[in-house]
């Protein structure tokens, strides 16, 4: 069994033979059993009148496939069966490698609905944005189909073109243009400051929590003891293993539980505990969601929000919180079934509600106003002096100007900076919640290290 994590499902039929007393309720599961057969020949009856009547001639192969799919997709929206081809398509997808536009997609109202496109895809390139519907693929409509079948006419020979129509609140429809790619996707990447270290996980795959620890490695060796903090940006990311999920929320825990998971009976429940040592000895933490932070993000969000052990920037999360087991049917390719809901430590259900952030922060883009001449004390006629220097510090930022710059020159000195801090490290220019981060993260660290002296 695959809880969008590797292990073994075995099945196991019992059959019991009553002795002299009657077990409770036999009689009523004679009865369910005369009503499944029924509904199977139900079933049969149909399938065999479309076998027979349909128009064109359809494979057995394809009508029980199709009757299946039909069963497990009306169940919930990520319910699924997979056949060979999709099976072997989503295990390559787990190892973090596969061909594709980029996205994490689901069904919503008859249309896909895009959960979050995934960093350095041709879809995030193409500026497709978590929360938009798909509404048509090259030119024809997605209602009607399946998820699965719609997740196939997206994919494709890399380079291959596709056209998607793109229906976005508050904007008129509109097409863009996307070039098929092979997706390769480095789970985490990271950026340093002198003082902050920032982690973005695009997703969580098999070496989530082993680029996590690698990286965290780096930042320490990068900054040494001038490190005041990290930020774990899990924005955009739709989500993935749940093992993952608990081994990166157990990276900075402590103590105590992570996630619960609860099927529908008891003994299907779990509970997932953090092991003793904190990877980042302490320091603060700022994790970043929004709307495209799903599933496997969530759980890690929950957990440390839970525990106290970072402050939540950004807005309220996807609202994913089901599990999904991936059960193989030999030859024939697996289902994707929902078995569990995961809750919180407090014992929060995400589910369909998301978490909210404890700092909402919308996206949004700062422009520098243009000063005009400053005054200030020093400036008034008859000013006192200042008995400690007679010095007068400039003003931190002289106008360009005053250096014989005009403005363009002063842009291009702008531009330049960013491109050497790009290299290496964190840009907030046009991330504001970042920014935000930022500063939260650099005054919480200035307030401890006030207080402690």
């Amino acid at each position: 069994m695959k809880r969008l994590f590797c292990r073994t499902l075995l099945i196991v039929g019992v059959l019991s033979t009553a002795l002299a007393v009657t077990p409770p309720g036999w009689a009523a599961t004679q009865q369910d059993k005369s009503e499944i057969y029924r509904l199977l020949e139900l079933f049969g009856d149909v399938f065999e009148r479309v076998r027979g009547d349909y128009v064109e001639e359809v494979t057995d192969e394809k009508l029980v496939e199709a009757a299946i799919q039909g069963m497990l997709s009306s169940l919930d929206p990520h319910s699924s069966f997979l056949n060979k081809k999709h099976f072997k398509d989503m295990q390559v997808q787990t190892k973090g490698e596969f061909g594709g536009l980029g996205i994490e997609v689901t069904m919503e109202n008859g249309f896909v609905k895009v959960v979050s496109p995934i960093d350095d895809t041709p879809a995030f390139r193409g500026g497709i944005q978590a929360g938009d519907f798909i509404t048509h693929l090259d030119g024809k409509t997605v209602q009607g189909l399946t998820l699965s079948q719609a997740v196939e006419k997206m994919r494709g020979k890399v380079g291959a073109p596709i056209k998607l129509t793109v229906a976005r609140e508050g904007q008129e429809p509109f097409d863009v243009d996307i070039i098929r790619d092979k997706i390769k996707i480095k789970s985490v990447r990271s950026r340093n400051d002198d003082d902050v270290g920032y982690i973005r996980i695009t997703s969580f795959s098999a070496q989530t929590d082993v680029g996590l620890r690698a990286t965290v490695k780096k930042i320490k060796e990068n900054t040494g003891d001038k490190l005041r903090g990290y930020i774990l940006d899990l924005r955009n990311n739709p989500g993935g293993l749940l093992d993952q999920a608990v081994a990166v929320s157990d990276a900075f825990l402590e103590r105590g539980e992570i996630v619960s998971t609860r099927g529908r009976t008891v003994d299907n429940a779990q509970r997932f505990h953090a092991k003793a040592g904190d990877l980042a000895e302490g320091l603060p933490i700022i994790v970043l969601i929004n709307g495209g932070s799903a599933s496997a993000s969530e759980i890690v969000a929950g957990a440390l929000q839970d525990h106290g052990r970072a402050v939540l920037m950004g807005t309220r999360s996807f609202g994913k919180g089901s599990v999904q087991t991936i059960i193989p049917l030999g030859a024939n390719g697996a289902m994707k079934l929902t078995t569990q809901r995961y809750f919180t430590p407090s014992g929060r259900s995400i589910q369909a509600k998301g978490i909210d952030p404890d700092i909402l922060v919308e996206p949004a883009r700062v422009e520098t106003i243009k000063a005009g001449r400053k005054r200030s004390e020093a400036d008034l006629r008859g000013a006192l002096k200042n008995d400690q220097g007679a010095k007068k510090k400039p003003d931190a930022k002289p106008d360009a100007k005053a250096d014989g710059k005009n403005d363009a020159d002063a842009n291009a000195d702008v531009k330049d900076k960013e491109k050497e801090k790009a290299k290496t490290g964190i840009l907030t220019r046009d991330d504001y919640q970042l920014a935000r981060a930022l500063d939260l993260l650099r005054g919480i660290s200035l307030y401890r290290s006030r207080a402690i002296n």
